[in-house]
């Protein structure tokens, strides 16, 4: 069977009904997952619940919940009572988050982000089994910890969100899964060589991790809007280190620092402007939904396991999401 997930845009402007309805909508046509993702607005343990109340079988995952914002056992509370309320459906998807977004939105200094994740993950997966933890970490020393009876039954996979050579290891070495973002098709043979690495150097086996990616897409036939709407959105990321580091990785070095500088003026407009179709087409897939749907393919094939369709807004989103869904439902 072919797989696919959908990511729902954390949108203001998306109320909690529209949530239940696409995700509804995307139960109904055969999608394995649907991910939301967490960074300002509503949190997205919350979405996922009332979804879950609305769905039977659609697997559901945090895309991604940020560490810094929650201690482990917190994240652990929030695992199992997602687990509980989904009927052992959850997936929690774990990343680090972005220094300014830490510093700034959450007032907490953005230290070590890889020992923080790494001693989550331990944290997490131990109550999260039932175990009494205690553990002397660095940035954190539990003692006789544990979720008692409200541990989860089943196995709740732990995804980790992943863009660099290190994270993409550390997903081989300790996560269920990974989430990649912007998946560009150049780069998926070269993340699987990292994530195995760390496969390889936990002694797992490759077949027990997921290979999951985001992937921007849009259905239709108005190229020229969908194409200004991408641009705008890939143009904000050029002053996220993290992203801007990965698009230059990449091979965009040239849109990257023409985009960073017109942001830096307050030009959005312009550093849009610097976004070549190029660069488009190799993270974001635009088209019929034929074109689309072989452009996936074309991703699968390179290694992603778990294309997760995230539509982007051409007009309104509700219904660009739809359209989405509909269009490319396995």
């Amino acid at each position: 069977m072919v797989r696919y997930g959908v990511r729902l845009e954390n949108d203001p402007k998306l109320t909690p009904q529209d949530y239940q309805e696409l995700a509804k909508l995307a139960e109904e046509r055969g999608y394995e997952t649907v991910w939301v993702p967490e960074g300002g607005g509503r949190d997205s343990l919350t979405s996922l619940a009332s979804i879950a109340l609305n769905t039977e079988r659609i697997r559901l995952g945090t895309g991604i919940l940020p560490i810094f914002a929650r201690t482990p056992t917190n994240t652990a509370m929030g695992a199992a009572g997602m687990a509980a309320v989904s009927g052992d459906r959850f997936i929690l998807g774990l990343g680090v988050g972005h220094r300014p977004t830490v510093e700034a939105g959450d007032g907490v200094p953005f230290k070590q982000p890889m020992t923080r994740l790494r001693e989550t993950i331990l944290i997490v997966r131990k109550l999260l089994s039932g175990e009494q933890v205690d553990f002397p970490g660095k940035h954190f020393k539990l003692s006789g910890v544990s979720l008692g009876a409200a541990a989860p039954t089943a196995k709740v996979p732990i995804y980790i969100a992943a863009l660099g050579p290190q994270m993409l290891e550390m997903a081989g070495e300790l996560a269920d899964g990974v989430l990649m973002n912007w998946t560009s098709v150049t780069f998926i043979p070269q993340a699987v060589a990292h994530i195995k690495r760390g496969a390889d150097k936990a002694g797992r086996d490759m077949s027990d991790i997921d290979i999951a990616g985001y992937v921007r897409v849009a259905v239709g036939d108005d190229l020229a809007n969908a194409r200004a709407s991408l641009q705008r959105q890939i143009a904000r990321y050029a002053t996220n280190t993290f992203y801007a580091n990965f698009f230059i990785e990449t091979g965009f070095d040239r849109e990257m620092n023409t985009a960073a500088a017109a942001l830096t003026k307050g030009d959005l407009d312009k550093a849009s402007e610097a976004i070549t179709p190029e660069m488009q087409d190799e993270v974001a897939v635009l088209g019929t939904a034929g074109q689309c749907r072989k452009a996936l393919e074309r991703r699968r094939a390179a290694g992603l396991q778990l294309p997760v369709i995230a539509p982007f807004a051409v007009g309104d989103n509700k219904t660009s999401h739809q359209l989405t869904i509909e269009a490319l439902a396995p």
